[in-house]
C-alpha cells in the first residue's frame, strides 16, 4: 500500500531500527486507519481506553497484538484478559493480582510492564523506584505464577525542555538496566511517543509508543 499511513510508519521504522518494537497508538482512530497500517505488515498497536480496544479487536484480524498502554482499572481487566498482548501500565500490586486472576481463568499467562513515574506531573500515574522494588520482591508477587513481568514503562514531563526528559529517560535506563541483572526476564523499557521518542531511543528505549507521527494530530494532547 501506498498510503500516507504506510509511508510515516515505514520513515518511523527506519528511523528507529531493529532495535526497537514500535507499538503504534491507535487510541482514537478509526478502524479503517488501522486496518491500512495493519495491511502494510504492521501488528502491535496500542489503546488507552479498555472498551475502545474491545470494540477494534472485535472488528479487527485475530493476529493483531494489542498493548494496553493507558491506566486500567480492576474491575476492567476481565474484558481484555482474553487476548491482551501487552499490559504497559501496571502500577500497583493489586492491579497485578487481578491480571494474573484473569489470566488464570483464561489459562494464559499475560505479560506486563511496570509504570514507573518519572515526570513531574500529578496526571501522570506510576510507581517511585522504591515502591516497584518492593513489589518485584514481594512474596505475594512471587506467588503470581500467571502473569511475567518484562521490564518498566514510562512517561517523560510533557516539557519542551529537552534536557529535563532526557534526564528523566536517563533515570529509568539506569533502573532498568540494575533491575535487569536482577530479574532476567526483563527485556522491555517502554519510554518515547511521537514526540519525544527520538531522545528516549538515545537513553537506551526498546520500545517506543508512537500514534500521532503515524495515524495524523488529534484533537487533543496526550
Amino acid at each position: 500500500m501506498n498510503s500516507e499511513i504506510c509511508k510515516n510508519l515505514q520513515g518511523i521504522k527506519k528511523e528507529i531500527g531493529e532495535n526497537a518494537h514500535l507499538v503504534a497508538v491507535s487510541k482514537t482512530k478509526p478502524v479503517q486507519d488501522i486496518l491500512e497500517a495493519y495491511h502494510c505488515g504492521h501488528k502491535d498497536f496500542g489503546e488507552n481506553k479498555v472498551q475502545e480496544m474491545r470494540d477494534k479487536q472485535a472488528k479487527l484480524p485475530e493476529d493483531i497484538r494489542w498493548h494496553l498502554i493507558g491506566h486500567l482499572q480492576r474491575n476492567k481487566v476481565k474484558y481484555i484478559a482474553p487476548y491482551v498482548h501487552l499490559i504497559h501500565s501496571v502500577d500497583n500490586l493489586k492491579l497485578l493480582k487481578e491480571i494474573d486472576k484473569q489470566a488464570q481463568k483464561n489459562r494464559r499467562i499475560i505479560p506486563v510492564l511496570l509504570q514507573i513515574k518519572i515526570a513531574r506531573e500529578d496526571t501522570k500515574y506510576g510507581m517511585s523506584f522504591e515502591e516497584a522494588e518492593e513489589l518485584l520482591h514481594s512474596e505475594e508477587t512471587t506467588r503470581l505464577k500467571n502473569i511475567r513481568i518484562e521490564g518498566l514503562m514510562g512517561m517523560a514531563t510533557n516539557t519542551p525542555d529537552a534536557q529535563q526528559r532526557k534526564k528523566e529517560f536517563h533515570r529509568l535506563k539506569i533502573f532498568y538496566e540494575r533491575l535487569k541483572k536482577e530479574f532476567p526476564g526483563f527485556k522491555y523499557l517502554s519510554m518515547g511517543m511521537s514526540d519525544d521518542y527520538l531522545l528516549a531511543l538515545e537513553e537506551g528505549s526498546n520500545m517506543v509508543r508512537i500514534g500521532s507521527k503515524i495515524f495524523g494530530k488529534r484533537e487533543y494532547s496526550r
